[in-house]
């Protein structure tokens, strides 16, 4: 639809708009009525039908309206009483000049020019007919009224557009900023889910076992009917207990995605679940799967899950592969896209992807870890994410 059909002329352009015709309607009687003219009760007849009927349109604004059929009629009624007019008075020339500014705003921008051009072809046609002076003003004048009306419309449209550019952006840019803050906060919280989850198996649980593990022993070297063997007996079953109830913590903070199965499962279903246009996520899994610690696990799934939403976002590719690999000592996973690509080197330094997790985010997390982080891409060639974490002297004994 024509942008004009949703412009709101402001109340002070109606307002000059109308003053500007009566004006000139005005000057056309008391012209006739001052001159004598002999078709003077014909020409305020015809003044007073022409101010009726737009009387009429303006008080029924809501139905009289640019783009609906009783707009049209009430806009065609109006040139048809300026031309009787025209024919029964020269003055009616001027009225020309108010007539540019309805036509444009009425009527659809193809319409609308036309009906200027005609309409001032008639203000000269009928200025001449009437056998009147023929000057430059006669047809200058109607000429630079419809080019300064022509250029006035078109200057208001253009401010209007943009004025609603930057509404529209003004509200994307409000919308983006709550949803960023609460992307925010749900990053936030994960992460310190994640830090709590870690800081227990590191330490907590960590110290929990060892006390089981000595105590066992300790319990071990004493004769059963020793005096200090059921105390030994319930410390060790105490420290049991509570490594039990501090790897319930454990996983009640693991991320959703990890809490029903393994990394190589909770990667398999963000393969599964991820869709784009055009786009084919496929998962493998290379080497003989151990079990890896929460803080290795959160840190596959989270730098896929980043890696994944920038290829869906900005890499435009076909196809991407996820790999995670068991080595003798060490868990590797690629993320390789066939995408457009980008500079490395040129990546913004806060670039994001889904959750909050980039680049930055990801080599901080691998660094933690012991591990690294590489980006292999170029423009048009690509992009390739490996992560890869040295195992734990447990599981990499495992994997052994």
């Amino acid at each position: 639809m024509d942008s004009r059909s949703h412009t709101h002329v402001t109340a002070a352009l109606r307002l000059c708009l109308h003053a500007l015709l009566a004006g000139l309607l005005a000057l056309v009687v008391v012209r006739a009525v001052s001159e004598g003219a002999p078709d003077t009760a014909a020409v305020v007849s015809v003044t007073l039908l022409t101010a009726a009927l737009y009387a009429a349109g303006a008080l029924c604004s809501s139905s009289v309206r640019p783009g609906t059929r009783a707009g049209a009629w009430w806009l065609g009624g109006l040139w048809a009483l300026w031309v009787a007019l025209l024919v029964l008075s020269p003055d009616a020339l001027w009225v020309a000049f108010p007539l540019y500014f309805l036509q444009l705003h009425f009527l659809p921008m193809r319409w609308a020019l036309p009906a200027v051009t005609v309409t001032a072809a008639a203000a000269i046609a009928g200025f001449v007919a009437h056998g009147q002076e023929i000057g430059p003003g006669a047809f200058i004048g109607p000429l630079i009224g419809a080019a300064v009306a022509v250029a006035t419309v078109l200057g208001y449209d253009a401010l209007f557009r943009e004025s609603e550019r930057r509404r529209e952006l003004i509200v994307e840019l409000v919308a983006t900023r709550a949803d960023l803050a609460e992307a925010e906060r749900t990053a936030g919280t994960l992460a310190e889910r994640e830090r709590l989850a870690r800081e227990i198996h590191d330490t907590l649980a960590q110290g929990l076992s060892s006390i089981q593990l000595l105590l066992r022993a300790a319990e071990r070297s004493l004769p059963d009917n020793a005096p200090a063997a059921p105390h030994v007996r319930a410390a060790r079953e105490a420290a049991q207990a509570n490594l039990a109830e501090a790897r319930s913590f454990v996983r009640a903070l693991t991320p959703p995605d990890l809490e029903h199965g393994s990394p190589a499962a909770a990667l398999e279903r963000l393969c599964a679940r991820t869709t784009a246009p055009e786009l084919t996520v496929r998962f493998a899994v290379s080497g003989t799967p151990v079990e890896l610690p929460t803080p290795y696990a959160v840190a596959l799934l989270r730098t896929a899950q980043s890696a994944l939403a920038n290829t869906v976002r900005h890499a435009e590719a076909r196809r991407a592969e996820i790999t995670l690999s068991f080595m003798d000592t060490s868990v590797a996973l690629d993320v390789v896209d066939d995408g457009r690509g980008f500079d490395p080197s040129g990546a913004p330094v806060h670039e994001r992807g889904e959750g909050g997790f980039g680049l930055p985010a990801m080599r901080a997390r691998a660094g933690s870890l012991g591990g690294a982080l590489s980006v292999e891409s170029a423009p048009g060639q690509g992009t390739a994410v490996a992560l890869t974490l040295p195992l734990p002297v447990a599981e990499a004994e495992r994997a052994a």
